[in-house]
C-alpha cells in the first residue's frame, strides 16, 4: 500500500469524542506547552527565574534573593520619562510592590504609624514639663516622645500639649530645643520575647490591627537574641494573633533569653493596610454557609461584629492605572492611592483622597480605568457622590478632565456619574478603541466620550456576556476578549462568542469557586492570548489553589491549545524587556520564550492526535510497519513517537513505542496493528526545541477482524 500522510488541523478539540475528532478533522486532542506556528504544532520556549533582591533594614540594596509577600494578582510595567528608569509594579493580596533594577521595594500604603510626627511651638528649656506642638493628630494619650536626642514621656494631651512630661529619660539627658523643632512618638520597649520561641508579643497601646495584617519596624535593637536587622526587616511581619493593646508575630528564629520590654527607646511601628482595607483575602468565600471565615472570633449564638468579620465575597485584587509616568493603585472594593514616581522607590502609596484639593474622591471602587485619549480617571462599583461612602456596585463615577482629584461634579468641570441597570455589580473596564468597555456580572456596556453636556454616552452592547472577574479581559489592537462564565468572547464592534472547541474541557474542569483568580495574557509575537485558571487535579486540593492550568487562545491561526502552568499574572514584552514576563504563586518572577527548559528542569511538552482510520469506512485492520518523521528540531533534542492503535472507537487502546527521534532518523519501523491510529509525539529533556511537519506511514491489510 502506498505511504499515507498524516495531516491535521491547527488547534486541540476536546470537546467532542476522539473518533470523532479524527473522522471530523482530523484533529489535535491533547497538549502540553504547544503552540501552532502556521498550522504546525511547536514546542513553546522556556523560561528562566529573573532573581529579584530586597533591601536591608536600612534601605541598602543586598546581594540576597527575595520573592514577593502575597499571591501576585495584577501588574504594569511602564518607563518614566523623568528618569528613564523602567518598572514593575506588582499588586499582591497584601503587598503592593516596585520592582526597579531587579530590586523589589514596597510600597504599601500605611494605615497608621507608631512614629507620629510634628513640631513644637515655642522654643523648650530643659525643665519644662509642658510641652506645646502644632499637632496632636495621631499621638496616643499617654506615652513618649523623642525631641533631637532626648526622650521625655507624657502622661496627658490638653489642646495641643503634652502634659506631665518627664524630661531626658531611659538614659537621655534633658535639654534645650528650638522653636519648631522635630517630635517624634516613639515606643519604649515595647517587644517581649520567650526563650526557646519565636513568637514576639508586640505592645502598642490601640493599635487597630487585625490578624493577618502586616507591620514593619524600624529603630529596634537586638532582643532577646534576636538580631536588630531581623526585627528592622524590609519585609515586615505578618501579625499571628492580636489583643486590644498588643499582637504577636513570628521572629525568624528562637529566642535566646526572656525579655520582657525589649527593642530600645525609639522604636517605630509602621501598620500596612489590611483586612479593614480590602486587602489579605487570598480566596475568596462565595458559598458562605458553615465553615466560612475563622472559628472562635466570638462567642456561640453571637452574631460577628463587622470588625471581626472575616468573611469575604472577592479575594483581594488590585487595579493598576498609569497617569502619565505615576501610578493609581485601587484595592477591589477598597480605597484608591497613588504612587509618585518622582518621590523614588522609599515613597509609599497614598491616599487620592488625602492630596490637597482632592474633591468627592470615592472611599471604594470595585473597577478603575483612564479613558483614551480623553483622559478621566473612572471607577465603576464605587460610592455614591455625596451618599456618605454608600457602596452601589453598579455605579460609574469619573473625574472631571485631566485631573483624577476631582470627581464633584461642577458647571466648570468634566466629573460625572452614570448607573448601569444589567447586573449586579461591575466586575471588570478596559478602555479600547476611543471606547471603553464595561462588563457587570451580565452585560457588556460600550462608555464613549462625547463631551459637553453629557461627557459620556453609554450603550448596552450584549446581555448574558459577563467576563468571569476582574483579569480576565484584555485589549488587543482595538479589539477586546474575555473569558466569560462558561464561554470566550470578543469584542470588535460587535459582541460575538469565540468558537471554542475546548469550552467544556476547560470550563467542566475549572474549579469554578475561584473563577474570580483567572488571568489573561498576551504574547504578540505568537498571537496568543493566554488565561491561566485554577483546575480540579490542583496540587493545592480545594484549600486556597492558584492557577495551575491554560488555556491559549491564537487569534491569527484561530487556533486553541491547553497546558499545565502555575501562574497567576502577566506581562507581555515591553520596553528592554523583549520577552514575556510573569510570577507564580510563590512570588517568583521569570521571564518566558527564553531557553529551552523551564528554568533548569525539563519541560514536558507534548501534542496527541486524534485517532484516524487507515480506510476509508474503517471497516479492514491494517498492520503500520513504517513511520517517516518530518520534524524540525536542534542537534540535541530527543524526541519520542507513541503509536497507539484501537480496532474499536471504545476498545482498549494498545501502545507501541516510544520511538526516539534525533535530528538524523529517517524512519521508524513498528508494527501497530488496529483500525484506527493515533500518536503522541512528546520530548522531556531541557535542550529539546522541535516543530512538527506531514509524518508519513506505510501500512498493509491485515484481514477484517
Amino acid at each position: 500500500m502506498p505511504l499515507q500522510l498524516l495531516q491535521y488541523k491547527p488547534g486541540v478539540v476536546k470537546d467532542i469524542t476522539e473518533y470523532s475528532a479524527g473522522k471530523n478533522g482530523p484533529f489535535w486532542i491533547d497538549s502540553n506547552l504547544i503552540r501552532f506556528r502556521n498550522g504546525y504544532p511547536t514546542k513553546v520556549g522556556g523560561w528562566q527565574k529573573n532573581t529579584i533582591y530586597r533591601t536591608d533594614s536600612a534601605g541598602t540594596i543586598t546581594n540576597t534573593e527575595t520573592t514577593l509577600q502575597g499571591i501576585a494578582r495584577r501588574m504594569v510595567f511602564w518607563r518614566a520619562t523623568s528618569d528613564g528608569e523602567d518598572r514593575i509594579a506588582v499588586g499582591t493580596h497584601n503587598h503592593l510592590y516596585i520592582v526597579q533594577d531587579d530590586v523589589l521595594y514596597d510600597i504599601t500604603p500605611l494605615r497608621d504609624t507608631s512614629a507620629t510626627a510634628t513640631t513644637t511651638s515655642e522654643a523648650l528649656d530643659n525643665s519644662e514639663t509642658e510641652i506645646d506642638l502644632t499637632s496632636v493628630t495621631g499621638f496616643t494619650t499617654a506615652g513618649a516622645v523623642i525631641i533631637d536626642s532626648e526622650i521625655i514621656t507624657y502622661t496627658g494631651i490638653s489642646s495641643l500639649t503634652l502634659t506631665g512630661c518627664t524630661r531626658g529619660t531611659n538614659s537621655t539627658a534633658a535639654a534645650t530645643h528650638v522653636d519648631e523643632s522635630a517630635v517624634t512618638q516613639v515606643l519604649i520597649g515595647p517587644i517581649a520575647t520567650t526563650d526557646g520561641s519565636a513568637t514576639l508579643t508586640i505592645t502598642d497601646t490601640a493599635h487597630g490591627a487585625k490578624q493577618n495584617d502586616y507591620v514593619v519596624f524600624s529603630g529596634a535593637t537586638a532582643t532577646g537574641g534576636v538580631a536588630a536587622d531581623d526585627l528592622n526587616r524590609s519585609a515586615g511581619y505578618k501579625i499571628v494573633s492580636v489583643t486590644t493593646d498588643a499582637f504577636t508575630i513570628t521572629a525568624p528564629n528562637d529566642a535566646t533569653s526572656t525579655v520582657s520590654a525589649g527593642g530600645g527607646n525609639a522604636v517605630a511601628i509602621k501598620y500596612l493596610i489590611g483586612a479593614a482595607a480590602g486587602m489579605g483575602t487570598q480566596s475568596s468565600d462565595p458559598a458562605l454557609g458553615w465553615g466560612v471565615g475563622g472559628w472562635g472570633s466570638s462567642t456561640w449564638g453571637t452574631a460577628r461584629s463587622v470588625t471581626e468579620a472575616d468573611i469575604a465575597l472577592d479575594n483581594t485584587s488590585w487595579n493598576l492605572n498609569l497617569w502619565g509616568e505615576d501610578l493609581l493603585a485601587t484595592v477591589r472594593g477598597g480605597a484608591m492611592y497613588y504612587w509618585d514616581t518622582s518621590g523614588g522607590v522609599t515613597n509609599r502609596a497614598s491616599l487620592i483622597s488625602g492630596i490637597s484639593g482632592s474633591a468627592s474622591v470615592p472611599a471604594i471602587a470595585r473597577v478603575t480605568a483612564v479613558s483614551f485619549p480623553d483622559r478621566h480617571f473612572i471607577t465603576a462599583g464605587c460610592s455614591e457622590y455625596g451618599g456618605g461612602g454608600n457602596l452601589d456596585e453598579m455605579l460609574v463615577r469619573w473625574s472631571t478632565q485631566e485631573d483624577y482629584t476631582k470627581f464633584a461634579p461642577t458647571a466648570t468641570n468634566t466629573a460625572g456619574d452614570q448607573r448601569l441597570e444589567i447586573g449586579t455589580k461591575i466586575v471588570a473596564m478596559i478602555p479600547s478603541r476611543e471606547e471603553n468597555i464595561i462588563s457587570t456580572d451580565e452585560a457588556i456596556y460600550g462608555m464613549t466620550f462625547v463631551g459637553s453636556p453629557f461627557t459620556f454616552s453609554f450603550r448596552l452592547l450584549a446581555t448574558n456576556a459577563g467576563a468571569a472577574g476582574l483579569n480576565t479581559m484584555i485589549n488587543i489592537d482595538g479589539d477586546v476578549y474575555w473569558m466569560g462564565k462558561r464561554n470566550f468572547f470578543k469584542y470588535n464592534g460587535v459582541v460575538e462568542e469565540l468558537p471554542c472547541p475546548v469550552q467544556y474541557y476547560v470550563f467542566d474542569r475549572m474549579q469554578t469557586r475561584y473563577i474570580d483568580k483567572v488571568v489573561v495574557g498576551h504574547n504578540k509575537k505568537f498571537k496568543e492570548l493566554i488565561w491561566f485558571y485554577v483546575s480540579s487535579s490542583n496540587s493545592a486540593g480545594t484549600v486556597n489553589p492558584e492557577p495551575d492550568s491554560y488555556v491559549c487562545y491564537n487569534y491569527i491561526e484561530n487556533a486553541w491549545t491547553i497546558g499545565s502552568m502555575d501562574r497567576t499574572v502577566w506581562s507581555d514584552s515591553f520596553g528592554f524587556r523583549q520577552v514575556p514576563f510573569a510570577f507564580d504563586s510563590d512570588g517568583y518572577l521569570y521571564n518566558h520564550e527564553t531557553g529551552t527548559d523551564a528554568n533548569g528542569s525539563a519541560m514536558n511538552s507534548y501534542i496527541e492526535s486524534s485517532p484516524r482510520e487507515m480506510s476509508e469506512n474503517g471497516e479492514t485492520l491494517f498492520i503500520v510497519d513504517k513511520v517517516i518523521p518530518d520534524v524540525t528540531m536542534t542537534a540535541d533534542t530527543n524526541l519520542y513517537v507513541q503509536i497507539n492503535t484501537r480496532k474499536y472507537p471504545n476498545a482498549t487502546e494498545v501502545t507501541k513505542g516510544p520511538f526516539t527521534i534525533t535530528s538524523s532518523t529517517t524512519k521508524l519501523s513498528t508494527r501497530a496493528k488496529g483500525r484506527q491510529m493515533s500518536m503522541k509525539v512528546y520530548s522531556s529533556g531541557t535542550d529539546d526545541d522541535w516543530s512538527l511537519g506531514d509524518f508519513r506511514v506505510n501500512s498493509r491489510k491485515d484481514g477484517m477482524r
